[in-house]
């Protein structure tokens, strides 16, 4: 973490940038999604491993993409109340036709959230970090927004992905992933620790994102066996699972 002391962790493009790059792929989102859905389908389910919704009264979803994290929160807990938050309009849009009673709030900077201190119990950012102009600014409002006993729920990939995303998206297309820079596990650490988040887990998964399920299965018990190694670094899903610091 020392070597990241110093660092502002700033990004080179804006968040206005990300937004249009999600508005200009929103219509074939779920499309491309659902050519690797397994993989795509993973983040929530893992996600709610560590969520822990039991008794909770509000969550927040950043960014929510096509709301379908709010199905599996609100299956886990019927009554909790779940604030899909969205940079992008065009996507926001898709995720009325699918989800019309998803409860949705446009986002339009991530270093200045539309939510007031100490709102959320729960946070979830899945895919979110990577894509920020300002992450330590973005990590520091979801402390701003969230509870006292918040619990933070954090997925992204990890800087051991960027060539085999380039291959991917260079032999099957998808979405792409717009203006964005994989994280390093220790940078990310480097900002929760600024931001004031204590850090109660990191795991990688999804080793095997493509392939028959039984070779993606393999791939999760072979990185479930070595958490903490240079092979958990190769997962292109890392968690992150915070408190915040009393």
């Amino acid at each position: 973490m020392n070597h990241y002391n110093s660092s502002d962790h700033r990004n080179p493009w804006s968040d206005k940038d990300v937004e249009i790059h999600w508005d200009r792929v929103a219509s074939v989102y779920m499309k491309e999604n659902n050519k690797v859905k397994s993989a795509h389908d993973q983040r929530f389910k893992e996600s709610l491993l560590h969520l822990k919704t039991e008794g909770v009264k509000k969550v927040l979803n950043i960014t929510s993409r096509d709301a379908e994290a709010d199905d599996y929160i609100r299956k886990a807990n019927p009554s909790v109340e779940v604030i899909n938050a969205e940079i992008s309009s065009g996507l926001m849009a898709e995720a009325r036709k699918l989800r019309p009673g998803a409860i949705q709030v446009k986002v339009d900077t991530y270093s200045k959230l539309p939510f007031p201190d100490k709102e959320f119990d729960r946070v979830l950012s899945l895919e979110t970090l990577e894509h920020c102009a300002d992450p330590l600014a973005f990590l520091h409002e979801l402390h701003r927004v969230s509870t006292l006993d918040a619990r933070l729920v954090l997925s992204c990939p990890p800087a051991t992905s960027e060539i085999p995303y380039r291959i991917f998206t260079s032999l099957f297309g998808g979405h792409g992933e717009g203006p964005h820079r994989f994280l390093a596990s220790s940078e990310v650490k480097a900002m929760m620790h600024k931001a004031g988040w204590n850090l109660l887990l990191h795991k990688g998964t999804v080793l095997m994102p493509v392939g028959p399920d039984a070779l993606q299965q393999f791939g999760e018990r072979l990185i479930g066996a070595f958490q903490g190694s240079v092979l958990a670094e190769l997962g292109i899903r890392q968690f992150y699972v915070c408190e915040k610091y009393q």
